[in-house]
């Protein structure tokens, strides 16, 4: 397990130095233009939708190491593909090899945790590695912050070659694990046959629901942050574009800070409710949000209200890493638990990649709509999870029912004389 959360950081700390200057590295370095730009970062989410459906059957029949360390491969390739890019067909094909190798590593993670934890266990597992992970992006963002210059392209080709290098590093870290009960990795994979499909998963209510939930949690928060949140921070609230910075790295900090602090908390309440707490956190950012853009008070009032939107939602990020992924794995029979995070993993990119095509014009023009439409959807966050909890068992909604003694006693039955009574 620890290799896999050292190797899980370190691709993150690599990506890190190169996901916040995407589009900077290909419009003005590259000189390709905002419209190239715009197809790369298009390219690269596309990329992610297209492997996804495929990615969850590979890991359960093949199991998870084979497939991680071939996506490895190929997102350093797409890396260092990138940092050469001065064409745009370059440009698209290199994302196209980054997306997909990036998108098929979470997945075959998770499934590698899943498989080397208990259910109980698994809350605490799926959290370290979500702090690891934002550690490593927030330490490898800085890091590429003080090593990029926009003047120079061959700092750019130093950034996506550490990235290519922490990519080749994780596969190396996950080449030495060995699954439980297996002596060689090329030989874990799950018992049974694997099938099931579309049609098993769809037919799965409380998974399905969860799928629903999943896509308005990231729609609601994560597809807001680079886009709509940002364009309403500095059309509506007048937030300068550095104080964006600050309200990402606030984010960040209460994520880092929070993480094991509310881990406490989330093992002994029901997951369901967790998940609606998280809404309701998530109606008062978007309230405070709200307010910073209503012009009344003075714009450091406004500004402390914009990085303390940043910060509710990290708090809500923390108290959903313990929770939702570990239910995603709770859920899956044990022969499709690839499937399912492979599907939970293409509700969020489909998230990711309407949230901000939705949210971008509505915060840059439509403000008072804008903050109405997230406060609903965060209220429909806490309904859906309520709902949600009405699928589950007692011990996938509450994994540390398993830990308490059992109640039932045995009672006494008196003994018959004909059951002693001598044939």
């Amino acid at each position: 397990m620890r290799r896999i959360q050292a190797g899980s950081a370190l691709s993150a700390f690599g990506l890190g130095f190169t996901v916040p200057y995407l589009y900077v590295y290909v419009a003005q370095v590259r000189d390709l233009g905002a419209a190239t730009a715009g197809i790369v970062l298009a390219v690269f989410a596309m990329a992610a939708l297209v492997v996804l459906p495929f990615s969850g059957r590979a890991i359960d029949r093949r199991g998870p190491v084979p497939v991680l360390l071939v996506a490895s491969v190929v997102a350093a390739v797409g890396a260092v593909a990138m940092g050469f890019a001065s064409s745009v067909p370059a440009a698209v094909g290199a994302a196209a090899l980054l997306g997909a190798g990036t998108a098929v590593l979470q997945p075959a993670l998770a499934t590698m945790i899943v498989w080397c934890s208990t259910p109980v266990g698994r809350t605490r597992a799926f959290a370290m590695q979500f702090f690891l992970q934002n550690l490593g992006l927030g330490v490898g963002g800085l890091i590429g912050g003080l090593l990029v210059d926009t003047s120079r392209p061959g700092s750019f080709i130093l950034l996506f070659s550490i990235e290519a290098a922490m990519f080749l590093v994780l596969a190396a870290i996950v080449g030495t694990v060995r699954m439980p009960g297996s002596p060689a990795f090329q030989d874990a994979r799950p018992s049974g046959s694997g099938k099931g499909g579309v049609r098993a998963l769809l037919g799965h209510k409380a998974m399905v629901q969860l799928c629903v939930l999943g896509f308005v949690l990231f729609f609601a928060c994560y597809g807001q942050f680079e886009s709509g949140l940002a364009a309403y921070g500095t059309e509506a609230a007048g937030i300068q574009p550095s104080t964006l910075g600050m309200a990402l790295a606030a984010n960040t900090a209460v994520i880092v800070a929070a993480q094991f602090l509310v881990l406490k908390f989330v093992e002994r309440r029901r997951r369901s409710r967790v998940i609606a707490a998280v809404g309701l956190i998530w109606t008062v950012a978007w309230l405070v949000a709200g307010y910073a853009g209503l012009g009344h008070g003075s714009q450091a009032m406004a500004t402390a209200a914009f990085v303390s939107t940043y910060a509710l939602f990290g708090l809500g990020e923390a108290m959903l890493s313990p929770t939702v992924a570990p239910l995603v794995a709770d859920l899956a029979p044990e022969s499709m638990v690839g499937q399912y995070n492979s599907a939970f993993a293409l509700v969020k990119q489909l998230a990711l990649a309407v949230g901000p095509a939705v949210g971008g014009p509505m915060g840059a023009a439509l403000h008072g709509p804008y903050i109405v439409t997230f406060v609903l959807f965060s209220l429909g966050i806490a309904f859906l999870a309520v709902r949600l909890g009405k699928q589950l068992t007692p011990e996938q909604n509450q994994p540390s029912l398993a830990l308490r003694p059992s109640k039932v006693v045995a009672r006494h039955e008196p003994v018959r004389e004909s059951e002693t009574a001598p044939a």
